[in-house]
C-alpha cells in the first residue's frame, strides 16, 4: 500500500489522481489531500477517500470548511502547511499537481524529505531545474514525470542502460488554434482558447496549450530530466495526440510510447512504477484511428514556444521570470483584462527589462519571481 500526499487534489490532475486511487484502493492510499481555494470540492473528497490531512490554502476556504463534519481528518491552513503534509513520514509518494510556481517550495521540502516525487507541477523544473534536480541527486529522491509527453520519454528510456540519445521528439497537439495565422487571433475569446482539442486540462495549462508556452515549458523540463542540451529536442505537432512522444538513438532506431489521451494513464504509471497495474482505461483502436499526421511548430504565429526555450537557453533567472511573467498575463486574460496575443507582449517586456541572475539559489528565485510579478502587473495598463 503506498500512501500518497495529493498536492493540488481539486484541479484537473488531482481529480484524476483520485480516480485511480479511487480504482485501486488495495493499492493506494491518499492521506493527505491540498487545495488552494476549492473547499466545497475539497469536502467532497474528505468524505469519500478520509485522508488524515487535508489543506486549504485560502484563509476564508479554511473557515467555512472547519465548520462541517471532516471526521478523522486533521484540516490545515496556509503555504507552511502544505509543505509538512509534503514530508510527512508516513506519505511514500507525494504527487505535485498544483499549477504554478507554488509547487516549488513544498517540491523541495519532500524532495529534502527522501519522498518520490510524482512530477506534474512543470513550473517546478522551469523554475529551478538546476536546484531541484540537485537537490533530488543528493537527497536520493527519484522524481517520476507525470506529464504524457515525460512520462512517454521515461517510458522509452526504460531499460536503455545509458544508449546514447540523438533526439528526443516532443509531441504537441498544437492546441485549439492549430493552423491559424496572427491575423486570426486578434479577438479570440477566452472560451475559444478553453476548446481545447483533445486533452481535458485546467484553465491555466490549457491557455498555456493555445500559447504553445507549455511546450516551450516541456522542453525545458526534457533538459534537466533527461540530461540533454535544447539541440537535442525537437517539437513536433501531432494532432491526434496518440503518440506521447519519442526517443531517436544514435543508431537511428526511433521508441515512441502510444496510448489514448488519458492523463490516467501516466499517473497511474508513475504511482505504480516500476509495476505496471492492470486499468479499466479506454484502448487504443488503430483500426478507427486509422492516420496519423505530423507537421513542425508554427513559431513565428505561437512565440510562447521560442521566447520559453530561449528564456531556458540564457538559464539563470531567466525562465523563471518568464514563468512570473506568463502566469501573470494568462490569469489576467482569463478575466479578460488583455487580449490573446498580449501574452507574448507582456512575456517579452518583461524578460527585456529584467537582469538574470545565474546560479540562484532558493531565495533569489523567490525574490525574482516576486519582482518579476511586480513589475508585470505594473505595465498591465500599457496593453
Amino acid at each position: 500500500m503506498k500512501k500518497i500526499a495529493l498536492l493540488g487534489s481539486t484541479g484537473s490532475i488531482g481529480t484524476q489522481t483520485l480516480d485511480v486511487i479511487r480504482k485501486n484502493g488495495d493499492k493506494f492510499e491518499a492521506v493527505a489531500l491540498v487545495a488552494n481555494n476549492s473547499y466545497e470540492k475539497l469536502y467532497e473528497q474528505i468524505c469519500e477517500f478520509s485522508p488524515k490531512y487535508a489543506v486549504i490554502v485560502n484563509k476564508n476556504a479554511y473557515d467555512k470548511l472547519k465548520e462541517r463534519d471532516l471526521g478523522k481528518t486533521e484540516l490545515l491552513t496556509g503555504e507552511d502547511a502544505i509543505a509538512d503534509v509534503a514530508s510527512l513520514e508516513e506519505v511514500d509518494v507525494v504527487l505535485t499537481a498544483m499549477v504554478g510556481f507554488s509547487g516549488l517550495v513544498p517540491t523541495i521540502r519532500a524532495i529534502k524529505a527522501k519522498k518520490t516525487i510524482a512530477l506534474a507541477n512543470k513550473e517546478t523544473l522551469v523554475v529551478a531545474g538546476e536546484l531541484i534536480m540537485k537537490l533530488a541527486k543528493e537527497y536520493g529522491a527519484p522524481i517520476l514525470p507525470v506529464d504524457s509527453e515525460h512520462s512517454a520519454f521515461f517510458q522509452c528510456l526504460n531499460g536503455e542502460n545509458g544508449n546514447e540519445v540523438e533526439r528526443l521528439l516532443l509531441t504537441a497537439s498544437g492546441g485549439p488554434f492549430r493552423g491559424k495565422k496572427e491575423s486570426e487571433l486578434k479577438n479570440v475569446s477566452v472560451k475559444d482558447v478553453l476548446a481545447h482539442p483533445t486533452w481535458n486540462m485546467g484553465a491555466k495549462i490549457t491557455v498555456d496549450s493555445a500559447t504553445l508556452v507549455n511546450k516551450g515549458f516541456e522542453a525545458i523540463e526534457a533538459k534537466w530530466l533527461y540530461d540533454v542540451d535544447f539541440d537535442k529536442i525537437e517539437v513536433v505537432v501531432h494532432p491526434e495526440s496518440v503518440i506521447h512522444s519519442m526517443v531517436e538513438f544514435t543508431d537511428g532506431a526511433i521508441m515512441a510510447e502510444l496510448g489514448m489521451p488519458d492523463m490516467r494513464i501516466p499517473i497511474q504509471y508513475a504511482l505504480s512504477y516500476p509495476k505496471r497495474i492492470v486499468s479499466d482505461f479506454p484502448r487504443l483502436d488503430f483500426f478507427k484511428l486509422q492516420s496519423l499526421h505530423f507537421e513542425k511548430p508554427d513559431m513565428k504565429t505561437f512565440k510562447g514556444l521560442k521566447l520559453a526555450i530561449e528564456a531556458g537557453k540564457t538559464g539563470g533567472s531567466a525562465p523563471c521570470v518568464f514563468n512570473a511573467a506568463n502566469e501573470v498575463a494568462v490569469d489576467a486574460f482569463l478575466n479578460n483584462k488583455i487580449s490573446f496575443l498580449n501574452i507574448y507582449s507582456i512575456i517579452e517586456k518583461t524578460l527585456a527589462a529584467r537582469k538574470f541572475i545565474y546560479n540562484p539559489d532558493l531565495e533569489t528565485l523567490i525574490n525574482e519571481d516576486k519582482l518579476a510579478r511586480e513589475f508585470t502587473e505594473k505595465i498591465m495598463g500599457d496593453f
